[in-house]
């Protein structure tokens, strides 16, 4: 699944009896983000661009939503997320210097 639109998180599920729509759509958006989060260990705003929807959405999905739909799938995501948040800095100062190699390099 290389476009998102071919993602079956987007496409909204409805039936005869309207049985899905809305919640089905957003428990399966927030599993797989959350999938896409471990399988390809990216952080929040990755996974936003990806998916086109908002890091909050995103937060939100994963930090949330997820918990209620599937807690170990979550835990699993809250790790990623965690090493992400401790690595922010160095991405930052990373950045920084890249930034300041290609103005003045």
């Amino acid at each position: 699944m290389n476009n998102k639109k071919d993602s079956p998180a987007y496409n909204v599920k409805t039936s005869i009896a309207g049985e899905f729509f809305l919640k089905g759509y957003i428990e399966e958006r927030a599993i797989e983000i959350a999938r896409y989060i471990i399988d390809n260990n990216t952080t929040v705003r990755q996974a936003a661009k990806h998916f086109g929807i908002s890091k909050s959405t995103v937060h939100k999905d994963v930090t949330e939503r997820l918990e209620k739909i599937n807690a170990s799938l979550a835990a699993e995501t809250r790790k990623v997320l965690d090493v992400n948040k401790s690595e922010r800095h160095i991405r930052g100062g990373l950045a920084t210097k890249e930034k300041y190699l290609h103005m003045h390099g």
